[in-house]
């Protein structure tokens, strides 16, 4: 397929810059894919859909706050540092961007806080990127990440960034309640509207919660600039599948049971994972896997998933699951009745 078949307009007002105040209480619109129905709901009443032995797959990485302020050493000029994936722990070596990136070169030491975090650049990789060296000692490695967690703040997508500053209250509502493992500086969106109490209700009609762990990396927001798009190199993200999840699955595959992907990160660790025998099997590593048409999905039967941005690798998976035809339908209805979409957005499930 082609990068321009996946174009719309896409009004700047129906991009959410915040959540819905209830997380289970955002839209929800439900797709059909053998009759193209399409149904107007809440998330709450996701529930409706399912029944014992279904399984639901979840994301549980964890957002850490990745984006730093600091200032360069000797002129004092101020720097954004955005995390995006540790390189070694024991040296404190990351891969990072920097802006405004002409400002920043090897060699230099850059401050964050009241110099209680500094950093060396050792290492230009990118026109914004670099490689850091945190100035620490291996054994202070639980300090380390303490001042992360301090000085960081939430990592929200530039779309909703350059929009609005980042509010405390995002520290929790762009985490998801399964989050477990750090390691991502992006939310995997479609878990944000599950509740403890919706998980429970789904729990008590026998549906199965599983967990993977797949860290969501910026390339997940990366633009596609090639029209071909088998010429597209996604980056790659670290991910895992435990024993007790590909069990879950499989049981539920060979029952003809939904199998539910929520998110397509999800999507992405679980058809990294298929056997010679088109079953899930445990897995861990790393995954560029980029989903798009033609591609027969071997282990999801049903999808949740926000509302993407044009041009994204996001709608183009989701197009794949759900059918181009009728998921860009779906999208021109969604426009029409003022679904907000995004990160923050509302949801959709495809059955």
């Amino acid at each position: 397929m082609k990068l321009s078949e996946f174009r719309f307009d896409l009004p700047d007002s129906l991009i959410a810059l915040h959540p819905t105040p209830n997380r289970d209480e955002s839209r929800l619109m439900v797709v059909h894919r053998d009759t193209g129905e399409i149904e107007h709901r809440t998330f709450k009443d996701i529930v409706d859909y399912f029944d014992e032995g279904d399984v639901f797959i979840v994301n549980n990485t964890k957002v850490f706050p990745a984006r730093l302020y600091g200032s360069k050493e000797k002129t004092g000029a101020k720097i954004e540092v955005f995390l995006l994936r540790e390189l070694s722990q024991d040296q404190f070596l990351w891969d990072v961007l920097v802006d405004p990136a002409r400002k920043i070169r090897v060699g230099n030491k850059l401050f964050f806080g009241n110099g209680e975090l500094v950093a060396e650049v050792i290492d230009n990789t990118t026109s914004r990127g670099r490689t850091i060296r945190f100035l620490f000692d291996k054994h202070e490695t639980e300090e380390f990440y303490k001042l992360i967690d301090e000085l960081g703040e939430t990592p929200l997508p530039k779309n909703i960034h350059a929009l609005r500053k980042t509010e405390p209250e995002d520290r929790e509502r762009f985490q998801t309640i399964f989050a477990k493992h750090v390691g991502a500086v992006a939310a995997p969106t479609a878990g944000l509207h599950f509740t403890k109490q919706l998980v429970k209700r789904l729990e008590l009609k026998g549906v199965n919660v599983s967990p993977i762990t797949l860290h969501i990396g910026l390339g997940t927001f990366r633009s596609v600039d090639v029209e071909d798009l088998t010429k597209h190199k996604a980056d790659s993200e670290n991910f895992e599948v435990l024993a007790s999840t590909a069990d879950a699955v499989n049981e539920a595959l060979d029952n003809r049971k939904r199998v539910v992907s929520v998110g397509t990160t999800t999507i992405k660790a679980l058809e990294s994972s298929v056997s010679a025998l088109g079953r899930l099997k445990p897995n861990s590593g790393w995954t560029d896997k980029f989903i798009f048409a033609p591609y027969e999905f071997k282990i999801p039967n049903a999808l949740i998933t926000n509302f993407h941005l044009p041009e994204s690798t996001l709608l183009m998976t989701t197009c794949t699951f759900g059918g181009y035809d009728l998921v860009m339908h779906a999208y021109e209805v969604a426009i029409k009745e003022k679904y907000r979409f995004f990160s923050y957005g509302d949801a959709m499930l495809i059955i």
